[in-house]
């Protein structure tokens, strides 16, 4: 199991024991409604506690990455617990409202309530006299964040459009921050699970500043601009080349970053197509007409125009010391690849890999652009790559066995998967039913950033 599965689950499963050190008689509940209370309790802490986690993942800390496998799949982390947190947040508002529907319908009776006690803590008292208009901004901001969640999750929505709206999250963040404070039990405060819930809400509630200050990365962006364009209509693909004089810090093949051309879209992921050499600070992305705002930059992007790189992010970086590899690079997921070929070729004299390492490197692919063919043979010349081009209407569709029949030493190879993502994970069951250790060997890139 990845490690970002394995920090998903721990992270449930950790407020849920905190909490029941809080509450350890819960079962023993004599009546519906204090279980009402309980699971209202338990529900909210949970569900605040995991959006508490994505809003500090949404600033890319550097922290996590590594130990993750990569900012692709800690956003994979981030889209996990927004998901949980949805999911758990309707959860906590049936537990608040279905039982005051099922009195109205007669199904349940309200229980009978005494005075309650005066409360003698100033703090408790000034907490309880926020309930109301906790209870009220609380079940608002529930309702857009249901709204904004939802829209992340449709993939058709158009990006510039999700880069807007997402980040509103972050002002539903801080109103259900308030709505945590003022309605958590306050006993809870003085026990562990109190002290955590603190420190969620508090990093939180920093990441939710930034965010809306839109500094998310401000320390990695460094200024550029663009000395050269290459469109290769066959392919749908514009190379853009960038010169980034003073900043970055250097890259390794196959590590992506985030690139604004324009501040109303907002900045958008892209593998790095180029190795890093000091002497001449330049970047180059290759991108593909996948999506309204890739359709478009052939059009919006010219020479010298200023953008903004921030990075760089990712360890899909080929490094492992297997004796072979097979690189699988579906349509545009071939990129980090002909970032690794060019970074092979320069280092001809002092290798970083082992020095009898073969490579085998496959690119199926839908369309067909002679020059961009030329240059990806070149490429892999340069680099002592054997390149294997299948285009599916001619060649018909790559498969496990077909990779198996090209590669006999495959059994002791390492495999690096960057394409679609349902075609990646076929080949991964493909290889481990032949008894391939995928967990240790099969490398993949998610590429998904929503």
């Amino acid at each position: 199991m990845q490690n970002f599965k394995r920090a998903f689950w721990t992270a449930l499963a950790v407020l849920v024991l905190l909490w029941l050190v809080a509450e350890p008689t819960v079962f023993q509940s004599a009546t519906f409604f204090a279980l009402r209370g309980a699971m209202v309790q338990l529900s909210g802490i949970v569900a605040i506690g995991c959006m508490s986690v994505a809003m500090m993942l949404a600033l890319r800390p550097r922290w996590p990455e590594r130990w993750l496998g990569g900012l692709d799949k800690m956003y994979r982390l981030h889209k996990w617990l927004g998901i949980a947190a949805l999911v758990i947040a309707i959860i906590h508002w049936l537990w608040s409202k279905g039982p005051k529907w099922a009195v109205g319908w007669g199904v349940l009776e309200r229980p009978v309530r005494g005075p309650r006690p005066a409360i003698e803590n100033p703090v408790e008292a000034f907490l309880a006299n926020l309930r109301e208009p906790a209870e009220g901004l609380g079940e608002w901001a529930f309702y857009a964040t249901v709204v904004l969640i939802a829209l992340a999750l449709i993939q058709y929505f158009p990006y510039r459009l999700f880069y807007k709206t997402h980040r509103l999250l972050a002002v539903a963040y801080l109103v259900l921050v308030f709505h945590a404070v003022v309605l958590l039990k306050f006993s809870y405060w003085t026990s562990p699970v109190g002290g955590v819930m603190a420190l969620l809400l508090a990093g939180g509630t920093w990441a939710a500043g930034v965010v809306l200050l839109r500094r998310v990365g401000a320390g990695r962006q460094v200024k550029g601009a663009i000395t050269s364009l290459q469109y290769y209509p066959g392919v749908r693909a514009l190379e853009s080349e960038i010169e980034v004089p003073h900043g970055w810090p250097g890259h390794k093949p196959g590590q992506f970053a985030f690139a604004t051309s324009d501040a109303s879209e907002g900045a958008h992921p892209y593998t790095i197509a180029s190795g890093w050499h000091a002497e001449s600070p330049r970047i180059t992305f290759i991108t593909k007409e996948l999506g309204d705002h890739t359709s478009r930059l052939r059009e919006k992007l010219r020479v010298g125009q200023q953008v903004t790189i921030e990075g760089p992010y990712g360890c899909f970086t080929f490094d492992d010391a297997c004796p072979h590899q097979i690189w699988i690079g579906g349509g545009i997921g071939i990129t980090p690849f002909v970032a690794r070929m060019k970074h092979l070729a320069m280092q001809k004299r002092a290798r970083d890999r082992p020095e009898a390492r073969t490579v085998d490197l496959f690119h199926p692919t839908a369309d067909v652009d002679e020059e961009a063919f030329g240059k990806l043979t070149a490429d892999a010349r340069s680099a002592n790559v054997r390149l294997h081009v299948l285009v599916d209407a001619r060649d018909g569709r790559l498969t496990g066995e077909r990779v198996r029949e090209a590669v006999t030493q495959w059994r002791e190879a390492s495999i690096w998967f960057c394409g679609p993502a349902g075609f990646g994970e076929a080949l991964k069951r493909d290889f481990a039913a032949h008894g391939f250790p995928v967990k240790d060997r099969f490398h993949q890139e998610f590429f998904a950033m929503r």
